[in-house]
């Protein structure tokens, strides 16, 4: 039994917990009826105890499978690691994904993703990484009385997404704490209308306007300056072509969007700029968990 998930990034700039897009960046898992429990991790966070065991995966997986089996049971669990930890990459929104869908893959039942999709709520209450973990593509969503609205729209194959995963993490609890508790009107209605106006390109594939449309007041240039670099990040981003730049999440990750042709560049830019920071160039991903059983 294997099940396979993307890497995810969130808000997209001004989407602030709203938007979200798939990267073909994968976590896998293989699973195998065993006598007795085991797990073996390779990959990020391999060396990392609390990571190495899957504590999170475990806990949803087991309180998942009892609930349609009615029973605990054994299994190997072999886990690769691909998504870059605690980097706003949508590593936490992955693991629930895969443990949710894992539990019904190794019941032996089918399952629903819109279904997975709101039971991933109850551990992820906002619904930017959860969504196009589950469905894959660019998804707009939002909450209503528990349970996730969404829209998805794939993406096209001539997208690349460069990824620049700085040495160091940025905390989504304590980014939040540095967000004022009010914004001004202007603030908000800048950022309302080009998350709206962001919504509309992709949906419309309009690519070329997507640098007007993902710039945001409200968290991102606030989250940014807790590690200057990725200001540089994203000016040097945009000067070489780039179709959008944004803090990935709440970073320290950050997204950039370009054409197939122009993401060599790029990524050699930005590698040659900021040698102690990884680059990833990764196709966009469309089809969110998989699974064989």
């Amino acid at each position: 039994m294997f099940v396979s998930v993307p890497a995810t990034s969130a808000n997209l700039g001004p989407g602030f917990d709203t938007l979200g897009l798939a990267i073909n960046l994968r976590n896998e898992i293989i699973i195998k009826p065993a006598r007795f429990f085991s797990v073996s991790t390779q990959g990020e966070g391999a060396d990392n105890p609390h990571i190495r065991k899957n504590i999170l995966f475990m806990n949803i997986f087991n309180k998942q499978y009892q609930a349609i089996k009615g029973r605990k049971d054994n299994f190997r669990f072999e886990f690769t690691n691909r998504i870059p930890i605690s980097r706003g990459l949508g590593s936490s929104s992955a693991v629930i994904t895969a443990a949710l869908t894992a539990a019904y893959v190794a019941a032996g039942e089918r399952y629903n993703k819109r279904k997975l999709l709101n039971l991933a709520l109850e551990y992820e209450s906002h619904p930017d990484n959860i969504t196009p973990a589950i469905m894959g593509g660019f998804n707009v969503a939002c909450v209503e009385d528990k349970k996730v609205y969404s829209k998805k729209r794939k993406v096209p194959d001539y997208l690349r997404a460069v990824l620049v995963v700085p040495n160091r993490t940025i905390s989504t609890a304590k980014s939040r704490t540095i967000l004022p508790d009010l914004y001004r009107t202007d603030e908000i209605v800048y950022s309302l209308s080009r998350s709206s106006f962001l919504t509309s390109l992709f949906m419309t594939e309009s690519w070329d306007l997507l640098k007007i449309a993902s710039k945001d007041k409200l968290h991102q240039t606030r989250r940014m300056k807790q590690m200057p670099e990725l200001f540089e990040v994203q000016k040097l981003a945009l000067a070489q072509g780039a179709l959008m730049s944004t803090l990935s999440g709440s970073g320290s990750t950050f997204f950039t969007l370009a054409y197939a042709d122009d993401a060599p560049k790029i990524h050699q830019a930005l590698a040659q700029k900021f040698p102690s920071f990884r680059v990833f160039t990764k196709t966009l991903d469309n089809y969110g968990v998989t699974s064989k059983s």
